[in-house]
């Protein structure tokens, strides 16, 4: 039975489907780590996704599947501070590792990462996100019924802190002792509900704004994290797509303008502290960790981020701001 019959058959047995329904499932591109179908039913398409053990990368790279039933969890919870910004959940099957969801038209709303790579950057759209990002981790902070539902620290240690991190301090031993500190130092956070995957890939832009998806490494730890992953993929693209460099670093710093005001839970430039470090880590992962940006194909363009992303790991990054500074000094040089 393949994939598609499988899904099927799971929506029928949980009643999702009635037993003779023949539906049409359209396979959507994603990320490595789902299955992700349209599902078309009379009262219009739904999303239907189900998590893979192994994730689609070039390293053997394997995941506990039961992270789709955190993935809805976070929905769940996101929705009460993000509204529209988060997808509503039609449907889960716990045991099938399957869940249901909203359909976003792709008429109506476009990919972040496809809008960036066409040189559409949109800065207001930036501090929305910054904004939304905010105001989920800002209404989780603190709550223990929400991290007694996240106990996922192991499952973001597989997902995030090794494969990115750690992997990061196995290739550059002479930075181990940057990079295994600052892992450790975010894995025993406990301060609010974290996405894990901040990425322009997962973020819609509808006409209310951004759409935020794709939360399978759901974790209740460090805030810093999601700043700091969505903040070095909008440098990334720096070097991606040259041409539109400035624009995209307004959107870097609208990025910041958008979430730091939102940060009543901690003081702002203690956040600010600890993200930067971490982006700096994350800068060079997307180079030398085990999930590579897709996008950066040339050894120049890898050689530059490796290069830079080295120094700040090295010196260390004493602020966002500060941080940027120093990518915009060298893609100056180049």
């Amino acid at each position: 039975m393949d994939a598609i019959q499988e899904i099927v058959e799971a929506l029928k047995a949980g009643g999702f489907l009635p037993p003779d329904a023949a539906p049409q499932l359209h396979p959507l591109a994603g990320g490595v780590s789902s299955d992700v179908f349209r599902l078309d039913l009379p009262a219009g398409p739904v999303c239907v996704k189900r998590a893979l053990a192994r994730l689609r990368v070039a390293a053997d790279w394997r995941a506990p599947v039961e992270r789709s039933h955190y993935e809805v969890e976070w929905l769940r919870t996101a929705q009460a501070f993000a509204g529209r910004a988060v997808p509503q959940v039609l449907y889960e099957d716990e045991a099938a590792n399957l869940f249901v969801m909203s359909f976003y038209d792709p008429a109506t709303h476009s990919v972040w990462k496809s809008d960036l790579a066409a040189g559409r950057v949109d800065a207001g759209l930036a501090g929305a996100v910054g904004r939304m990002v905010a105001a989920i981790h800002a209404g989780a902070a603190g709550d223990r019924g929400v991290e007694a539902r996240f106990r996922t620290t192991q499952m973001f240690e597989d997902l995030r802190l090794a494969p990115f991190l750690r992997r990061c301090a196995e290739v550059h031993p002479d930075l181990a002792d940057r990079l295994v500190p600052l892992a450790d130092r975010t894995a025993a956070a406990r301060t609010t509900l974290v996405h894990g995957d901040v990425s322009p890939k997962n973020i819609l832009h509808g006409p209310d704004g951004p759409v935020l998806l794709d939360a399978e490494c759901a974790w209740y730890g460090d805030p810093a994290f999601d700043l700091a992953f969505c903040s070095a993929h909008l440098l990334l693209k720096t070097v991606w797509k040259p041409a539109h460099r400035t624009a995209y670093l307004d959107a870097y710093d609208a990025l910041q303008g958008g979430y730091l005001p939102g940060v009543d839970w901690e003081s702002p430039a203690g956040l600010d502290a600890r993200a930067a470090p971490l982006t700096a880590a994350i800068l060079l992962a997307r180079v030398d960790g085990k999930s590579p940006a897709d996008y950066l194909q040339t050894e120049e363009d890898k050689g530059f981020v490796r290069a830079v992303a080295r120094r700040l790991v090295a010196q260390g990054a004493p602020a966002m701001a500060a941080l940027a500074d120093v990518w915009k000094e060298a893609l100056e040089t180049r």
